[in-house]
C-alpha cells in the first residue's frame, strides 16, 4: 500500500513518518496506526548515495533507536 493512500484513507489519524523514506511505507499497523516500513526498501533508498555497511550503521543509529511516542513507526524485514 502506498503512503498516499494511506494518507488519504487515514486522514483523521495522526501519523508518523520516517524523514525521507516514503517509498520504503509497506502498510499501517491498524490496532494503533502506527505506519509500517520496510528495512530492505530503506537500505535501498540509502544505498544509493552510501555504502550498504554505512546505511545499516544510519538506520541502527538514527533511526531504529529514536522513540518519538506510541506511534513510532514500525520497521520490518521484508
Amino acid at each position: 500500500m502506498k503512503l498516499s493512500s494511506i494518507l488519504e484513507n487515514y486522514s483523521h489519524e495522526e501519523l508518523i513518518k520516517a524523514d525521507n523514506f516514503d517509498d520504503a511505507v509497506v502498510g499501517i499497523e491498524v490496532n494503533t496506526f502506527r505506519l509500517v516500513y520496510s528495512i530492505d526498501k530503506m537500505i535501498a533508498i540509502l544505498t544509493r548515495d552510501m555504502s550498504y555497511e554505512d546505511a545499516i550503521e544510519y538506520l541502527d543509529f538514527n533511526v531504529f533507536s529514536a522513540y518519538v511516542g506510541e506511534r513510532t513507526p514500525i520497521y520490518i524485514y521484508t
